[in-house]
């Protein structure tokens, strides 16, 4: 049985340390990162690792966010993998900075790239990793989800990355719900 974690982002130096990139930058600090052999293929950048034999790709979108669904086709259609073996950790703003909650299935809170996985895999039944970086005080959810972090938001962040990292390794070693049990709207905000 093969799993699919997508880590989702846009491609470019200037989106690279974006709210929006929070998928890939989570996926940056996974503890067997260096061992990953990235290659490009199904418009995006992918690597595989092995855990106790089961095969787990990881896939990093390079599409932009709103075509990240032909990407995530392409690699579940090649590797054989199920709407529900796929792990999307994405940006949620619905959920207060620093937070962590995994998702099965449901509603797609009008993110574009969970709208293109949907719309594209012909379902939304896939499993989530929301990442939250809460919603703007002051301007439009667009400039803020493409905006970087400052301020306490910064000074969190490597302990926030590496909450997200320690949530996929637990999705990886022991499964779904025992993973959304253990990180259940868990915060990383000090």
């Amino acid at each position: 049985m093969t799993k699919l974690i997508v880590g989702l982002g846009n491609p470019g130096i200037e989106y690279e340390l974006t709210k929006h990139n929070i998928g890939w930058l989570a996926l940056d600090q996974l503890s067997f990162c260096n061992r990953l052999a990235w290659k490009e293929k199904f418009k995006g950048e992918f690597a595989t690792y092995s855990n106790d034999g089961e095969q787990i790709v990881f896939l990093r979108p390079q599409t932009f966010m709103n075509l990240s669904g032909e990407s995530v086709a392409s690699a579940a259609k090649f590797f054989k993998v199920e709407l529900q073996d796929i792990l999307v950790i994405h940006d949620e703003l619905d959920l207060p900075y620093g937070t962590l909650s995994f998702k099965n299935g449901g509603g797609l809170a009008g993110h574009n790239g969970l709208k293109s996985i949907a719309k594209i895999m012909g379902g939304n039944g896939f499993l989530r990793l929301r990442m939250g970086i809460g919603r703007p005080v002051h301007g439009n959810v667009s400039s803020w989800v493409l905006s970087g972090f400052h301020g306490d938001e910064d000074i969190v962040l490597p302990s926030y990355l590496k909450g997200g990292a320690d949530a996929i390794e637990s999705f990886i070693a022991i499964g779904f719900g025992k993973a959304a049990g253990k990180f259940s709207k868990k915060s990383y905000v000090l």
